[in-house]
Order: structure tokens, then sequence, then C-alpha cells
């Protein structure tokens, strides 16, 4: 494998990556708009539960008592006063308590309570506020309610260590860094193809062998320099570094090959980037998984992607290390090989 011909290809490629105006644009502002995206999202997470409370006959010193460090109680004057400061958004939960309240209680009849809830409001919080409910009627009555409550805890217990928007994002910002550079590459390898290019190249002691390690190297380089860029900026890195840039390296050389088919079926720049868009909004689904947990279920662990975003969400956000995904990282090099594998393949016989 003649090594000098492939070092020139590759530094032929970058210098023509970067004279298309539009990928080197949209390479720098790709980058130094997720820096900026990022680290404009919030840092912390509020876990305070802000309750709206309309209670005619508790005193104020009463409802006081409630409040804790988990709990702010907003005492309303009216139920139409607590609707109201509902709309405008000062908190998403009111509590309507009638005014007899007090006394079945202390009977041992049931009262009506009255709950509201803001429209966009998720449905698995809401339990949390009849835990809440629950506590105020023992607080009054000094009884507990005639319930045996079990609690048990699925997955990491997450209290107190709330992981902010902006920490969940990270794995999405990564993957869409991954396929902007991509994108770049099939729009490249098209152009050549379509010129005449890389059959000519093919005519030199350059052979076809080589022409694929030297555009290999070339679209992982591109896109792990700038993925990583933005995971050191980010502290993505700061906890089991090695893992994260191994799980990074497997990342670049899966989305590599699913340049080289793209660049297999496009013609010019425009398709390139049809069939980029629908690359990238299928690769990123797991991330959504990630920054909105519950709204996916498990078949989206065929998308290779999955298991890049699952090993850096746990690894930087859950403290995760080789044990904990290496099951991960093994199955994403299967899929990257593979996905290489079959990117060559297409492209080499378009070659023909």
């Amino acid at each position: 494998m003649n090594w000098r011909m492939i070092t020139a290809l590759v530094v032929k490629d970058v210098s023509l990556y970067f004279r298309n105006r539009f990928f080197a644009l949209i390479t720098v502002l790709g980058v130094v708009g997720f820096v900026g995206i990022y680290f404009l999202m919030p840092a912390t997470v509020d876990e305070q539960l802000v309750m709206g409370l309309y209670a005619p006959t508790l005193s104020a010193a009463f409802i006081e008592e409630l409040q804790g460090e988990e709990l702010i109680v907003v005492k309303a004057e009216s139920e139409d006063a607590l609707k109201a400061a509902m709309l405008q958004g000062d908190y998403n939960v009111g509590v309507a308590l009638p005014a007899d309240f007090a006394a079945k209680l202390a009977a041992g009849q049931k009262s009506q309570v009255t709950v509201y809830f803001t429209s966009d409001f998720p449905d698995e919080l809401k339990d949390a506020y009849a835990v809440v409910l629950q506590e105020l009627a023992f607080a009054m009555t000094g009884r507990p309610l005639n319930v045996d409550v079990s609690e048990e805890i699925l997955g990491p217990d997450m209290a107190g260590r709330q992981i902010p928007v902006r920490a969940r994002m990270l794995p999405l910002l990564a993957v869409i860094i991954l396929m902007m550079e991509t994108m770049g590459q099939a729009s490249l390898i098209s152009s050549e193809i379509e010129g005449g290019t890389l059959k000519a190249l093919l005519i030199t002691p350059l052979r076809v062998e080589g022409l694929f390690v030297g555009k290999g190297i070339m679209g992982v380089g591109l896109a792990y320099v700038q993925v990583v860029f933005l995971m050191g900026v980010t502290g993505g890195l700061s906890r089991e570094p090695i893992l994260i840039l191994v799980a990074l390296l497997l990342g670049s050389l899966l989305v590599t090959g699913v340049g080289f088919m793209m660049a297999s079926v496009a013609k010019d720049m425009m398709s390139v980037m049809a069939w980029g868009i629908l690359a990238v909004v299928v690769l990123s689904i797991p991330s959504f998984g990630v920054l909105l947990p519950g709204t996916i279920s498990n078949w989206v662990q065929a998308i290779p992607s999955y298991y890049l975003v699952d090993a850096v969400h746990r690894v930087v956000n859950f403290e995760a290390g080789w044990g904990e995904v290496g099951t991960n990282l093994l199955i994403l090099l299967a899929f990257a090989a593979a996905i290489f594998w079959i990117g060559v393949v297409v492209l080499r016989r378009k070659l023909r």
C-alpha cells in the first residue's frame, strides 16, 4: 500500500473540504454554535415542588409548617384566584380544599379535594402531589391513613441529583456534529465520482484499497477531531476520558460508513443533503430518548447510534465505567465495522 499517495490524498481531501464555503461555514458555526447552546442551557435542575393551595379553614401558620426544602406552598385567596394564578404561569399545580375538609378528616369521613393541573404538566409527576395530599391529611389529623405504602425505585435513584437538560443534550450534539462532517465528505466523494476524479486516481499507482483507506482516514479524522473538541470544551472528557474517546472513535467510523453509502446513491450536494438529513434524523432518535426519558421504547436499540448515545450518557452523567458500557462498545464496534464495510462495497461498485 502506497502510504505516500494515501497521505497526499488525505491532504487533498481536507483542502477541498474547506474550499467548499458551505461545509467550511457549517463546520465552524456548527461547533461554535453547539458549544454556545450547551453553555446557555441551565447547569442545574430545580427539584422543588411548587403548589398553589386554597384552604379557607387552614391557618397561615399551619400552611407554613407544610413547607420544606422540596415543597413550596403558595396560599390563594379563593379558588378562582388559584386558577387564575395557574393560567398566568405562577405554578403548575393547585389544590382546593373544601371548608369542611378538616372536620370530615377528624370524623373519619371522606372529603372531596380538587386538584388542578396545567395542560402541559407531565403525567408521571402527578402521583407526587397525591403523596403531598396524604401528608397534609396526616398533619391535620395526627393519624396515618389506613393504607400500607411501599416504595421501590426502579433504576438509579435520582433524588437530589437530577441531570440538567444540557447534560442530557450532549449525546445529541455529538451525533449531529458527527453527521455534519459525514455529509461534507459524502458531497466531496459524490462530486469526484460524477467528475471522474476517482476513476482517474485509480489509473495512478494508487490502488482501490489505498483509495478507501485515504477516504476513511479523512472522514473518521475530521469527524473525530470536532466531536472530541465538543466533548472536551463541555467537560465531557472529565470522567473516563479514554472510554469516551474510544466510543467517539467508533462513532466516527460508523458515520463514515454511512457517508460512503450516501455518496454511492447521491449525484450532487442537494441529494447528499437530502440523504444526510434523513440519516441525521434516524441516528438522532436514541438521543431523544435520553433528552426526554420515557418517550422511546426498546425498539430504539436497533439503531446503531443507540450504543454510542447510551455509552456517552452513562459515562458522563452516571459515572459508568468500562464494565458497565463494555457491551455497548462491542456492539457499536460490530455495527461500525459492518456499516463501513457495506459502504465500501456499494461505493466500490459505483466506481466500476
